[in-house]
């Protein structure tokens, strides 16, 4: 536990007590997102912001059409159609081979008192590590105008860490409703009226060293674009509930330029 207090914000997160790990598990389970500000130590925070700035020119940039499904649009399918409208995404992103093996991040990610506490939370049995060895931790920049378009998650969860916010833009929006992806239940009116903007949709305004939980394959959610020079930078920790799973070479060419 010592190492990891370096890292962790103990103080106010014991993410090692049974008693906070299910305050948390009824927290995310009634809110479908769970929000720890200062999650990181500021210390910590300071060497993952330097580590982030040092590799952001080795940023590998794409720019994505997709449906609020993450596909591509269907030629058989109207246009009109909620489910068939395409939005743009588009982010630079360092993978993980690229980031320092020292690296606190890596330290936290595969801190099994971290991982404990995020199963408990999340209320899975295992979690692991991607097979490949860029997909597991990724830096994720996003660039004056650029922004991720409107969609459902395809992972049943998002785990994500900031490190550096814009001077503007680049708000986290959502809608805790539109999906019950177990019941093969979709919300298309509702999701029109998103994509038209006549819905009023919650944003959250996120500090640097905050972790946020987010349950993302029920509810729909985007990244408003950047509107500054200075630029937004995220950690995605991203695990699976099975072993020896790993991005497709198409998903790896596509995101890092690279298999």
């Amino acid at each position: 536990m010592s190492k990891l207090e370096d890292i962790v914000n103990f103080k106010n997160y014991p993410i090692y007590k049974r008693e906070f790990q299910d305050e948390c598990f009824e927290h995310i389970r009634k809110k479908s997102v769970l929000i720890l500000k200062n999650f990181i130590n500021e210390n910590c925070l300071n060497d993952i912001q330097k580590e982030a700035l040092s590799l952001e020119h080795k940023a590998y940039y794409c720019s994505q059409k997709h449906t609020v499904l993450l596909k591509k649009k269907d030629i058989n399918m109207i246009d009109e159609d909620p489910l068939n409208i395409e939005v743009i995404s588009d982010k630079g992103c360092v993978p993980h081979d690229l980031i320092n093996s020292n690296s606190y991040l890596n330290k936290l990610y595969n801190s099994s008192i971290f991982k404990n506490f995020l199963t408990k939370v999340l209320g899975i049995k295992y979690i692991y590590p991607y097979k490949d060895n860029l997909s597991s931790i990724n830096y994720n920049y996003y660039q004056n105008t650029q922004q991720l378009g409107w969609h459902f998650d395809n992972a049943s969860f998002a785990i994500t860490l900031m490190i550096q916010s814009p001077d503007q833009g680049g708000v986290f929006e959502y809608l805790d409703k539109g999906r019950d992806y177990n019941k093969n239940y979709i919300d298309k009116d509702l999701i029109k009226k998103v994509l038209n903007n006549k819905i009023k949709c919650k944003e959250l305004f996120v500090n640097p060293g905050t972790l946020i939980l987010f349950y993302g394959r029920n509810y729909l959610h985007r990244v408003t674009p950047v509107k500054s020079a200075k630029s937004r930078i995220l950690v995605t920790l991203n695990y699976n509930e099975e072993k020896d799973i790993e991005l497709s070479e198409n998903a790896r060419l596509t995101f890092f330029g690279r298999k």
